[in-house]
């Protein structure tokens, strides 16, 4: 009997199983019925799409040059020093450095309030190297909305013209222009990325109608015009955005919003505002399981001064605001909004809770106290 080699035989068999299940695939139902692997070719979109291309033409990029040797004469470096204490209570010379503008020939400058605020020296150099020493007793500040004016004794300086913030759209070219990290006046140059921005600094502080630019904002930046292409202060730069992984979100106060502040600090001294004469507090669950209040949201008042529109208005600690004007508010920023922008001396309506009853109320909103 002739010898069959097993190897050569299991080989032969495992290529004959593998074809004979190639074959099969797919042809043979469970039921024996032959079924197709054939795919329905789908139904095109068009047949004779093409993809868009360019003309191959560039728009060139401005020359941003010419607006930077125009505005840069008349940014200014500040640096102050302000007395502080360390943890011992122990007093020693802190010293800052922020930005400025000449808005006026005569020496009126705008910046920052935080770049000022509780200096005991102020120094004011301007773009040709001439150092102003500011009077403290001449800096007219609005903390809320972060703005100063600075006065200095000299004349005939450069300055700088307002354009319209709101006529900035998202995408425009714009250079911020300041004493970036203390080492002197730089440029740096990006466009609008966000308009209308609302920023919370604290509790107690909101700035509104930000404009959001991608252009370099840095310690020493603050107080600092942003301008568009034409060199006009269209922003000031104010704040930003420092965390790991965030990059090009610095902000600027709007002009628009900055002008009226600005005129009443340099007419007044002091900025014009309505008052009813409340402090308040934006309920969380916090004041909720302490005052046992019966609305989850709104604006606790704290504190009411005697005499004010508020106390006459019949308005009491602990009553939970939860409209002034028509609007809702949640947050002690929407209700300084609305109270800001309402008319002194033109009545509002609040509605409040006191207790587990919603009274309405009329307030008077007068002149703040200065």
């Amino acid at each position: 009997m002739k010898k069959v080699n097993l190897k050569s035989f299991l080989i032969v068999l495992v290529m004959a199983v593998a074809l004979g299940a190639t074959l099969l695939t797919g042809c043979v139902g469970a039921a024996g019925t032959t079924t197709s692997t054939t795919t329905t070719a789908s139904t095109a979109i068009t047949q004779n799409w093409t993809p868009p291309a360019g003309d191959g033409s560039l728009t060139q990029l401005p020359d941003l040059a010419d607006v930077v040797a125009l505005v840069k004469p008349s940014v200014v470096a500040i640096n102050t020093q302000i007395t502080a204490y360390d943890i011992f209570n122990r007093q020693y010379t802190q010293e800052g450095a922020g930005s400025g503008w000449i808005i006026d020939p005569s020496g009126i400058i705008v910046t920052n309030n935080h770049v000022v605020e509780g200096a005991k020296t102020i120094t004011v150099t301007t773009d040709d190297g001439v150092t102003y020493q500011a009077d403290p007793s001449q800096v007219y500040t609005d903390s809320l909305n972060d703005l100063a004016i600075i006065k200095i004794h000299a004349s005939n300086l450069p300055y700088l013209k307002t354009g319209d913030s709101s006529h900035m759209r998202i995408g425009d070219w714009v250079i911020a222009i300041g004493n970036a990290l203390g080492q002197g006046t730089r440029a740096t140059e990006g466009i609008i990325s966000r308009k209308g921005v609302e920023l919370d600094m604290s509790q107690d502080q909101t700035l509104y109608d930000l404009l959001e630019t991608s252009a370099a904002i840095n310690a020493g930046n603050s107080g600092g015009p942003l301008v568009n292409l034409e060199g006009e202060v269209i922003g000031i730069t104010s704040a930003k955005i420092a965390s790991v992984g965030v990059e090009g979100m610095g902000y600027a106060i709007s002009i628009n919003t900055a002008l009226p502040i600005i005129q009443d600090l340099v007419n007044k001294g002091y900025v014009v505002r309505p008052y009813i004469g409340v402090r308040l507090y934006t309920v969380d669950q916090i004041a909720i399981t302490q005052l046992s209040l019966s609305v989850d949201t709104g604006v606790l008042i704290t504190e009411i001064t005697a005499n004010s529109p508020a106390a006459q208005a019949g308005l009491q600690q602990y009553d939970v605001v939860v409209s002034i004007g028509g609007q809702k508010v949640t947050t002690i920023a929407e209700f300084t909004k609305i109270l800001y922008s309402s008319a002194i001396g033109q009545p509002l309506e609040i509605k409040y809770w006191r207790g587990d009853k919603e009274y309405t109320t009329t307030v008077t909103p007068i002149e703040n106290p200065h």
